[in-house]
């Protein structure tokens, strides 16, 4: 799966831990702000019915992709056009012109090859989940041969040592479908479709600082879309990224944006991921969900993402600054309707 600044990879032991402690017998589980889909895609694997949701389109696409569509049916599919593509000719575009050009996230011989695949993609009129597949496909493979420290908004100063390898085309680990019924994506803002998700247990894990994701991996919302938008700065950023703000990148309107989520919810147990570095603290939370049950929280520290690791440099490479701290507390606040034995989980 493609590197997420916020996935949950570290936590997915613990988090299906929890689901399994709540729902014993399974069930429908909805991941409200699904991103990577590593969770989703995690607990699908464990047997969950799950509704995945994302208002990004390239969330949408790997959540379609990962959650949604079912290896029996899209595999064998799959693999023939991820087959046809290989044998594209690379022929550069747009994407090379933004990404490789303007901007250095991708060598320019990987950018030809994504602009030839991409344009070919865009001609076959694939069914959407099989279109998702393949899509992810190809943004895994883009993925492995990028110049950046995992985020968008900046790239390397001299290429990466993995931005000089050939990109190569992956089938996605897609799962098989669950005894409980279909899975789900959708593309839809977690305020409004909240009161209109039916399931077990809803998964909450909400931006929780300044950073956007839609700004953070502008170039997979561009790649899923193709839509060639007018771009800015330094990084080539989609206009819209200026336009699609969040309120749960605001500090002051993040605590009003995450109670709206979670009073409409009608869901009887409730997991919600948060970490310290967040503009709401555990007491903050603990408030948010009083009234929804038994209210529980898992505190679990974890090494922060790698590009705070590397530290801060200007454009010329100079480091320029120093980064507070290395690690930081990942937080699973748990209400449930009945209490639950979570001990032991971490």
């Amino acid at each position: 799966m493609i590197k997420y600044i916020g996935s949950k990879r570290a936590l997915l032991g613990q988090v299906g831990s929890v689901v399994q402690r709540i729902l014993p017998e399974g069930g429908r589980v909805c991941d409200l702000f699904s991103g990577s889909s590593r969770v989703g895609h995690s607990l699908k694997k464990q047997g969950f019915q799950v509704w995945s949701n994302d208002h990004n389109a390239y969330a949408h696409t790997l959540a379609t992709a990962y959650v949604q569509a079912d290896r029996e049916l899209w595999a064998d599919k799959a693999e023939t056009i991820l087959a046809e593509l290989r044998e594209i000719k690379p022929e550069a575009g747009w994407f090379t012109r933004m990404f490789c050009e303007e901007a250095r996230f991708f060598h320019p011989d990987n950018g030809a090859r994504i602009d030839a695949m991409r344009e070919h993609i865009e001609r076959m009129d694939l069914e959407p989940e099989l279109k998702a597949v393949v899509l992810v496909a190809l943004m895994e493979a883009a993925d492995r041969v990028d110049s950046t420290a995992g985020l968008q908004m900046a790239y390397m100063k001299q290429w990466a040592p993995r931005a000089l390898k050939p990109l190569q085309l992956r089938l996605p680990d897609i799962l098989p479908s669950v005894a409980g019924g279909p899975c789900i994506a959708t593309r839809a803002d977690a305020v409004e479709i909240a009161p209109r998700i039916e399931a077990d247990l809803v998964y909450l894990d909400p931006p929780y600082n300044q950073h956007s994701y839609l700004a953070n991996y502008h170039c997979w919302e561009s790649l899923v879309l193709w839509d060639k938008p007018e771009t800015y700065g330094v990084a080539r950023k989609r206009v819209d990224v200026r336009e699609r703000k969040s309120d749960f990148n605001s500090k002051p309107r993040i605590k009003a944006a995450l109670k709206s989520v979670i009073d409409g919810l009608s869901a009887p147990n409730l997991v919600v991921s948060f970490n310290d570095e967040g503009y709401l603290d555990r007491e903050d939370m603990e408030a948010l969900l009083e009234g929804h049950g038994h209210v529980q929280v898992l505190e679990i520290p974890r090494p922060r993402y790698v590009g705070a690791r590397i530290g801060i440099h200007n454009l010329k490479g100079e480091k320029v600054g120093a980064v507070g701290r290395l690690r930081n507390v990942e937080r699973l606040f748990v209400a449930t309707e009945k209490p639950v034995d979570i001990s032991g989980i971490v």
